[in-house]
């Protein structure tokens, strides 16, 4: 047990992630909704052809189970077979945690190897994945709940703080990128830059129009309902952008933040609204004779969800899910911007302008407006083919070829369509809704598969 001594260990917890720009990584994860062809239902943890076989049948390409009480929750693999991990979202959204990569190229293989496996077992299964942000026509009374007694806790707890916290654990799936940073000064310009275009990313990447079997009016409804989910633990972080921000006022703001639970011998213990500074003072009675420790501290701040995340590495936290090109362009729209010093000096030059209120407001109104959305100068849609512009110079001068020649701006192709059309994907099924669809949403298991 890694007791907790100090506050000091908590921030080199952190400042721990610091790399040489020569050893930067990308890490790419990903959800979709598993469904079942005939019923178009999502699938059950212990269903005949469910969950649990899935995760099971996957063993046969490298993947070794996680167990939790004697069930698979969860797969490794070895970084011999390609590393990587799959996990479970409360309702069964399947995640690809994917390997820490060099380039985008990698990422995108490793996407292509993933749906090539997933599809050979879907087919004998008789399921097949949804890539939305939102379930489309299913009610939380229609969604499973998968056994991780972890999301128990978070279920009990979730309605008390907000009114769309199960809406969020079982009705929504996302993508991101997690990126490193080289010091202190870089992880706060990255962090900064993080929260500033989160909202542009929400809107290129919104593909959530749909819920209750019919448009919402919404581009990103998933994002709607993180506003009413918990604002202890989420949102735009505007100290950030205070000069005293730091590894330590980070570390200040998320022992403060109210805790779910503690895991001893592989059980969870609700702390469910305890801050894990008084955990860590033991001044909460039922876990007095527990020491606080580093795996604890990691666990905590998996439950912390603003719209950018500090860790040991930053996670982008703003996008919807979408299809393979959906979750490359995110990877390499965040990459180009944050791995190349010129572009990430450029971005933070367009947004310089933005203030704190303003960024809150844009994060507000983004989810319901989109690409059209702006706040006193700032328009989101203008913002967005600047952003991507410099995106793509930065990837241009990486130079990270493929075996095509190719550098990482080939997937920013998807989010340039975007702003030619002036269409995210959202718009594009809105439209295709009202029109080739004939308002029919079963059409959705059709055209937004993974």
């Amino acid at each position: 047990m890694n007791k907790i001594e100090s506050k000091s260990q908590l921030i080199s917890n952190l400042s721990i992630g610091e790399k040489n720009s020569t050893d930067y990584r990308i890490g790419t994860e990903h959800e979709k909704f598993v469904f079942n062809l005939q019923s178009k239902k999502p699938i059950h943890y212990d269903e005949e052809n469910g969950i649990s076989s899935l995760l099971t049948k996957l063993e046969d390409f490298g993947w070794e189970p996680i167990n939790e009480d004697d069930r698979v929750i969860a797969l490794s693999r070895k970084n011999a077979n390609g590393g990587g991990s799959i996990t479970l979202e409360p309702a069964g959204q399947f995640e690809l945690s994917g390997e820490m990569f060099v380039s985008v190229h990698e990422t995108y293989n490793e996407l292509v190897e993933h749906k090539a496996q997933i599809s050979k077992i879907g087919k004998t299964m008789g399921i097949d994945f949804l890539a939305l942000g939102f379930a489309a026509n299913w009610s939380r009374e229609d969604m499973p709940v998968m056994p991780k007694s972890r999301y128990e806790v978070m279920r009990n707890y979730m309605p008390k703080v907000g009114n769309h916290g199960l809406d969020m654990m079982l009705r929504s799936s996302t993508a991101q990128v997690n990126l490193d940073f080289s010091s202190e000064k870089d992880m706060i310009n990255k962090l900064k830059l993080s929260f500033l275009l989160q909202p542009v990313a929400t809107a290129l990447f919104a593909n959530s129009p749909f819920s209750d079997g019919s448009l919402n009016g919404y581009k990103s409804i998933r994002s709607e309902y993180w506003k009413d989910t918990d604002p202890d633990r989420t949102g735009i972080l505007t100290f950030v952008f205070d000069n005293s921000m730091s590894y330590e006022r980070y570390v200040d703001y998320a022992l403060d933040v109210p805790m779910y639970f503690i895991n001893r011998k592989g059980k969870y213990i609700d702390l469910a609204g305890k801050s894990f500074r008084d955990f860590m003072m033991k001044k909460i009675d039922a876990v007095r004779n527990y020491d606080a420790s580093i795996d604890d501290w990691e666990l905590h701040l998996t439950t912390i969800f603003p719209e950018a995340r500090l860790k040991n590495y930053i996670e982008m936290r703003g996008a919807d899910a979408g299809n393979i090109d959906h979750i490359c362009a995110l990877s390499a729209f965040w990459v180009g911007l944050i791995y190349d010093t010129k572009a990430l000096d450029e971005a933070l030059e367009l947004t310089k302008g933005i203030t704190k209120d303003e960024l809150v407001e844009l994060r507000n109104k983004v989810p319901l407006e989109g690409l059209d959305c702006s706040v006193g100068k700032h328009d989101v849609y203008k913002l967005a083919s600047e952003a991507i512009d410099i995106s793509k110079s930065g990837l241009k001068r990486r130079n990270k070829l493929n075996t095509e020649n190719n550098d990482e701006s080939i997937y920013l192709k998807y989010l340039e369509e975007i702003i030619i059309r002036k269409e995210s994907p959202a718009d594009k099924l809105a439209r295709k809704f009202n029109s080739d669809w004939n308002k029919n949403i079963e059409k959705v298991f059709e055209n937004c598969l993974f």
